[in-house]
């Protein structure tokens, strides 16, 4: 999974796609290296970031979803947001998944606009709203407090009829490096292996703050977090740097 970002203030790389054209060239960079998704994000959700409205998601998406689509029928996309009357529209221009950080607890609406439009739906685990997300919280035992967590969720979401669901456990939102060593190392306990598991550590903090880098120097780390992820279960890389990212799944395959 490809990510896209349509913001001016992304903590990496802000402001580099925010213009459509310079947006659907990045785009068809990811899929011609290999994304098999591209992940379209219309809001920063890093420390510092504010939040911004539905309406103003919807004026950056545009149409690069319809014209992506039109252009790239075999690819995925999905929508990152956490706002239902997004997730209205986005299906409406032809998008195929829906990625909410927020696992429905940001807008009252998500879930039962999730079950209406009828994509598979991306379950993050995250603290209960935005202005909270990155508050570090105390945790007896981060594996069994992310399962609980999806356990709530997923029933919620069935009894609304949503059975077709990815889970991601939250690198970066809200959690101390160790409980992200953690789940890096018990990452085939997350979900009770039912569900596919999508894992985003693309330059996140757990990873290069310990080594007094920067998020762009930290690629050969990456990828050795994500062939010992995929050996633990992963389905779904979501990555900045898809080249070297596909060369770490075709190195797993071959030890697979």
């Amino acid at each position: 999974m490809g990510i896209l970002n349509l913001t001016p203030d992304s903590f990496s790389d802000g402001g580099l796609f925010n213009q459509e054209k310079y947006a659907y060239s990045h785009a068809e960079r990811m899929i011609k290296e290999g994304a098999s998704i591209i992940d379209i994000g219309p809001q920063s959700t890093h420390p510092r970031s504010q939040q911004v409205s539905a309406k103003e998601e919807r004026k950056r998406l545009g149409h690069i979803i319809s014209q992506l689509k039109k252009e790239f029928p075999e690819t995925l996309l999905s929508v990152d947001t956490f706002y239902a009357e997004t997730v209205q529209y986005a299906a409406e221009e032809g998008v195929d998944i829906i990625n909410d950080i927020s696992g429905g607890q940001f807008d009252p609406e998500m879930f039962a606009t999730v079950a209406r439009v009828g994509l598979p739906y991306i379950l993050m685990h995250v603290n209960p709203s935005f202005s909270q997300m990155h508050d570090t919280l105390k945790h007896s035992d981060i594996i069994s407090d992310i399962n609980y967590f999806f356990t709530q969720k997923i029933e919620a979401l069935n009894q609304l009829g949503v059975h077709d669901l990815i889970l991601d456990p939250g690198f970066g939102f809200g959690k101390t490096i160790e409980d992200q060593l953690k789940i890096v190392q018990d990452a085939d306990l997350l979900g009770f292996r039912r569900w596919p598991l999508l894992i985003g550590i693309s330059r996140k903090s757990f990873i290069y703050k310990p080594l007094g880098l920067s998020p762009l120097e930290i690629t050969t780390q990456t990828q050795a977090l994500h062939l010992n992820l995929l050996k633990k279960g992963a389905n779904i890389l979501r990555v900045h740097e898809v080249n070297e990212t596909r060369k770490t799944i075709e190195k797993f395959l071959q030890l697979s």
